[in-house]
């Protein structure tokens, strides 16, 4: 399912990080870093939520506003915690949402649609993750030390917010299209690029023949937090179920890290992988003119551990936002 926006703008956008994205190949790019988990809090749940406030807090200066009409967020936590938290201290209207990995295309979606039918004027849409929230949630705390397989993602660890509005911009959302659940019957919790790349192909797809465009209107198609080897297998897969070639594209996952150098095992993960590299060096090679139809697509695992102790394969989604130049479609 497609849907077309005509007066939907990107206003400014956050991103705030750990120490390991600072480190990494994007962290210039990033508003503001840490260089430890805690960034003064006492727990790591209250670090997510800081690092997801001072995203809000960074988008409303750069935007020069104190609010906007609704506040979309999501994270790994469970009932949206940290989210929760940060919609406390802002006072807007807010809507929680939650489509693990997913969940920051899924709510530019949701924030576009209620924008271009003039329901609202404006929105901030705010993902967070945080490894050390992430691990304790869905493996173990990571004071266990225990091993992981290559094929293991490392989640991301920071907070990422867009202001969204009808006030023209350089970068608009052109369009989104709403996943499917899909799910092939892989009941390995670490191997998540295998199991979110089968979503992304059927996203893609999708988006193509609902908007009636070829892959290569695209100047740059990106998924979330694949890895390199689920980024393999959705190439693979695109070729083989839908003969068409991902050649145009790369994963945030693969992007946020140095994946020879940093203990990341086979690359990003978590909600706010996706946003931290979209929101950092893809729209600054938009705004230069680098690029000029970007197709992002968040991936995520929809499982918790009791399905996953119970062997119980393991669905996953994928969303698609279309974000174009605004001085190339006006």
């Amino acid at each position: 399912m497609t849907f077309k926006f005509k007066n939907v703008f990107i206003n400014d956008v956050a991103t705030v990080t750990g120490p390991f994205e600072k480190k990494g190949p994007l962290g210039k790019y990033f508003d503001k870093s840490y260089n430890d988990f805690y960034f003064g809090e006492k727990t790591f749940e209250k670090a997510e939520t800081k690092l997801l406030q001072e995203s809000i807090d960074l988008v409303l200066h750069k935007t020069k506003r104190d609010r906007a009409d609704l506040f979309v967020s999501g994270d790994l936590l469970n009932q949206d915690v940290s989210s929760n938290l940060a919609a406390l201290n802002l006072g807007i209207p807010y809507l929680g949402i939650y489509n693990a990995c997913a969940t920051s295309m899924e709510g530019l979606i949701i924030a576009s649609s209620l924008i271009d039918s003039k329901k609202i004027n404006s929105a901030i849409c705010s993902v967070s993750s945080h490894n050390c929230t992430a691990e304790r949630q869905f493996r173990y705390p990571v004071e266990y030390g225990g091993p992981k397989p290559k094929v293991a993602t490392f989640t991301a660890t920071g907070g990422a917010s867009a202001l969204l509005s009808n006030n023209l911009g350089k970068v608009k959302i052109e369009s989104g299209t709403i996943g499917k659940v899909v799910d092939l019957g892989i009941t390995d919790v670490y191997n998540m690029g295998a199991v979110m790349a089968p979503a992304a192909a059927d996203t893609i797809y999708t988006h193509l023949k609902d908007t009636k465009r070829k892959i290569n209107y695209y100047d740059l198609i990106v998924t979330g937090d694949l890895g390199i080897y689920g980024k393999k297998i959705l190439q693979d897969y695109m070729k083989e179920q839908f003969d068409i070639e991902l050649t145009k594209y790369n994963d945030c996952g693969v992007m946020l890290y140095d994946l020879k150098d940093q203990e990341v095992y086979a690359g990003g993960s978590g909600p706010v992988c996706c946003p931290l590299v979209t929101y950092s060096v893809i729209l600054k090679r938009m705004m230069e003119g680098e690029l000029k139809r970007v197709l992002v697509l968040s991936t995520g695992a929809l499982h918790s551990p009791t399905l996953v102790n119970q062997k119980i394969s393991i669905p996953a989604i994928c969303h698609a936002v279309s974000l174009e130049v605004t001085n190339d479609i006006l």
